[in-house]
């Protein structure tokens, strides 16, 4: 692939607390009080913690492979602990066209998906992003966690040269579905699965 330096290099991206953008919520200093007073400054918000998007290490493999597994449809097809596991890591972590991501907030792992590029002939030649194994722990759901962990996926795949995204998601997950369009993903292919063991 043109433009893509041996190995995946991953930077950790630290992203900051989202800031509130209701009316009222900034500081307002040099606003006089009625008695003509200049206000006290006020105290300072407390330290909010901050999300780590990072190349997973050997270390989180326990915490990914739980991820995966909590819910439904993991819960019947992942079996935590397994040596297959670490094997897969190694040759996941080997391979410098694959990415596996973690999201971290205080020190755990609440977040992960697996970046692959993949060159083709179709469409000029085109270089693609595969996305899979998305996960986001519950208790970390519906706070804008997903949506970024996505984005910083897709500059990901930018910056290593790929013109497009794609993924599938299990029928099943209506609200996995659901999440992907609003974030412009577009159902656009009937995705097939054929076991082979």
């Amino acid at each position: 692939m043109s433009g893509m330096s041996p190995g995946m290099r991953v930077s950790d991206t630290v992203l900051p607390p989202e800031r509130s953008s209701q009316p009222g919520s900034e500081n307002r200093f040099g606003d006089e009080e009625e008695d003509g007073m200049a206000p006290s400054a006020p105290a300072p918000p407390p330290a909010t913690p901050r999300v780590v998007f990072r190349r997973a290490r050997s270390e989180d493999l326990p915490a990914i492979v739980h991820l995966l597994a909590d819910d439904e449809l993991g819960a019947g097809r992942e079996d935590p602990g397994h040596p297959a596991y670490r094997a897969a890591f190694e040759d996941i972590d080997g391979d410098p066209r694959q990415l596996l991501v973690v999201a971290e907030l205080e020190g755990e792992v609440v977040g992960t998906l697996q970046l692959t590029i993949i060159s083709g002939l179709s469409r000029r030649a085109a270089t693609r992003a595969q996305i899979e194994a998305v996960r986001v722990r519950e208790d970390q759901r519906g706070g804008g966690l997903g949506r970024a962990l996505l984005e910083w996926a897709l500059d990901q795949a930018r910056q290593r040269g790929a013109v497009l995204a794609q993924l599938t998601t299990d029928v099943r997950r209506v609200d996995a579905l659901r999440f992907y369009e609003r974030l412009g993903f577009q159902v656009s292919h009937h995705g097939l699965k054929f076991p082979l063991a």
